[in-house]
């Protein structure tokens, strides 16, 4: 049985856990505002928001229904359209915004905007931006349009709609930051009591007797997180059978700090890596990097063990992780007691994300095996990162060729014998440590490994850049297609490169 809350109502249903949520709140429920666009988590039109209880506040994220399976509802506050209405029939602040610009025009795509934009105001957590980080309100004009990336109008009217952004921009004094059971003025009053029905949901779910082991899967178990990914690609087939479901699995969640190492679990999605501190203290441009990384309620789902063993050869994420030469853990079965019950055990192994893809969708893993945990060695000293990508589009867009990079330098100049180094007039930045990674350019996310080498002991200067230009082009080996030929994509790699060390060294010569 799977149990929330929908709106003001609590459900109990037995209905397959493969569902996708926005057949649920249309087909059972008879809720006909969340509207059918891509079934591809593309258009924005069936947005929900998904309200979790995070130390004893409910976070609210948008998210794409189509791709949601039942089973991530469980726990949880589903809010569609009619769930925001006031018990009045006035309109909420979003909502009169976007009728006060003239942004609903013929209405099919404006669900999915007044939902997003309800989700924006609601975050109570720590908002990251290019230039700052607010608390929850909506008087960030940045992160309101930010909040609207995944959905899409028909009409082409998105200037009425970015000008009923701006309106929410400057919210009620009541607004504010929300404590947990404060009235918020874009949601009806029942909303203040989320927190502690979620609690008692939680309480009665707990009370109930636990099975031996996980529920009975197939021979090979077939897993499903966030559903971003494997409800295009298969939708028939996890909607009409049983998988385990991972994405709200607490084995799988968190980002730790281990001293030596950062360790992310599998279930981790991309917003957390947004939100959260570690994060950012690493990578001071997270924010600009992330933001090119699909729209926000698809971040909101996608996790990075969907994304690694998607093995897209365009995967933002393997890119990013494959440039911090980062490990994956990874655990075979029995799954007793919590699938992340073999940590640092018998049941789980560690391998280099580098060496996970054998060939196109070739990884090196099982079938009954699932990633646990990914690991990267955390910087120290002279650190640099740097992301690139060029797509069709530039946000809400796979790429057509993707690359990362990180840099340790020497910290004490060029490593020359102490005895000469005065007169070293010339002392540019040296490579201690090098790792580049490049997608759209081979059958798997690729990790330059000769490139890599090669930059080790180089001096950062336009003749390194060159002589390492050559040799990528040496080990990539793009085909033409939909996103560009092959002589676009070395050039689009060759160009990318470039730019690492332009907003890695803005001062280089």
């Amino acid at each position: 049985m799977i149990e929330f809350i929908l709106n003001n109502h609590d459900i109990t249903t037995d209905l397959p856990s493969g569902m996708t949520v926005l057949d649920f709140v249309r087909y059972r429920q008879n809720l006909k505002g969340t509207k059918i666009g891509c079934r591809e988590g593309d258009c924005g039109a069936c947005t929900i928001l998904v309200g979790e209880l995070v130390d004893e506040k409910v976070r609210y994220r948008s998210m794409t229904s189509c791709l949601m399976p039942l089973a991530n509802a469980a726990g949880k506050h589903i809010v569609t359209i009619e769930g925001i209405n006031p018990e009045d029939g006035s309109l909420t602040p979003v909502q009169q915004a976007m009728v006060d610009e003239s942004g609903t025009q013929c209405g099919f795509c404006t669900i999915g905007f007044v939902m997003s934009l309800t989700g924006h105001c609601l975050s109570s957590g720590d908002r990251v931006s290019s230039t700052h980080v607010s608390r929850g309100s909506c008087s960030d004009l940045e992160t309101a349009i930010s909040a609207i990336d995944g959905n899409i109008c028909r009409c082409t009217g998105y200037k009425s709609i970015e000008r009923a952004a701006m309106r929410l921009s400057e919210p009620p004094a009541s607004a504010g930051d929300q404590k947990a059971d404060e009235k918020s003025p874009y949601v009806p009053t029942y909303f203040s009591n989320i927190s502690s029905r979620i609690k008692s949901l939680r309480k009665a779910t707990q009370s109930i007797p636990e099975e031996t082991g996980r529920p009975l899967t197939p021979a090979v178990p077939t897993f499903v997180a966030g559903g971003t990914d494997t409800y295009v690609q298969k939708p028939d087939f996890f909607t009409e059978n049983e998988s385990d479901h991972l994405f709200y699995d607490d084995d799988l969640r968190g980002i730790r700090d281990l001293g030596d190492y950062i360790e992310i679990g599998a279930s981790t999605t991309v917003t957390d890596l947004l939100e959260t501190p570690v994060m950012n203290a690493i990578f001071p441009d997270l924010y600009k990097h992330l933001k090119l990384v699909s729209s926000t309620p698809i971040r909101n789902m996608a996790t990075l063990a969907g994304n690694f063993v998607n093995a897209s050869p365009i995967g933002d994420m393997t890119v990013w992780f494959l440039a911090l030469d980062s490990s994956i853990l990874m655990s075979s079965p029995p799954y007793e007691g919590g699938v992340a019950e073999g940590r640092g055990g018998s049941l789980t192994r560690e391998i280099p994300l580098a060496d996970f893809y054998l060939g196109y969708k070739q990884l090196a893993k099982s079938d009954d095996e699932i990633i646990t945990a990914v690991r990267f060695k955390k910087p120290f000293g002279d650190f640099r990162f740097n992301f690139e990508k060029v797509c069709k589009r530039t946000y809400l867009d796979i790429a057509s060729v993707n690359t990362a990079i990180s840099l340790k330098l020497y910290e004490e100049g060029p490593p020359v014998p102490e005895i000469l180094r005065s007169k070293v007039t010339d002392q540019r930045s040296k490579i201690e440590l090098a790792h580049v990674s490049a997608g759209g350019v081979a059958p798997i996310p690729l990790y330059l490994r000769k490139t890599s080498a090669f930059l080790i002991d180089k001096e950062v200067s336009e003749e390194t850049i060159d002589l390492a230009i050559e040799i990528i082009q040496d080990e990539i080996s793009p085909i033409s297609d939909v996103r560009g030929s092959d002589d676009y994509k070395r050039l689009l790699l060759r160009q990318l490169f470039r730019a690492h060390f332009v907003e890695m060294f803005p001062d280089m010569k």
